[in-house]
């Protein structure tokens, strides 16, 4: 696998990653009976995306790491995977 299959790979599960930690420990501000007038009562009342986005990248880089190990195992062929017939 070249350096770019793998950068592209990383950032596919960073993102799919992100989405899935993203709903971690979020209150609302109807739970919190905090509503600001205006606003969604189902919005974050603290959103702590810093803490989220550092937890996405760690996770994501041990699933990545995980990845990477299967696909240069020959587990997976990431070539079978490709809707596009490649010439070898």
């Amino acid at each position: 696998m070249n350096l770019v299959n793998a950068f592209l790979i990383y950032i596919l599960v960073w993102w799919v990653t992100l989405f899935a930690v993203l709903p971690i420990g979020v209150r609302g501000q109807a739970e919190d009976d905090n509503i600001v007038p205006g606003s969604e009562p189902g919005a974050p009342v603290k959103a702590q995306m810093k803490k989220k986005i550092i937890l996405t990248t760690i996770i994501s880089l041990v699933l990545w790491g995980l990845l990477l190990l299967i696909i240069e195992s020959g587990v997976i062929d990431i070539n079978k995977l490709s809707p596009v017939p490649t010439i070898e």
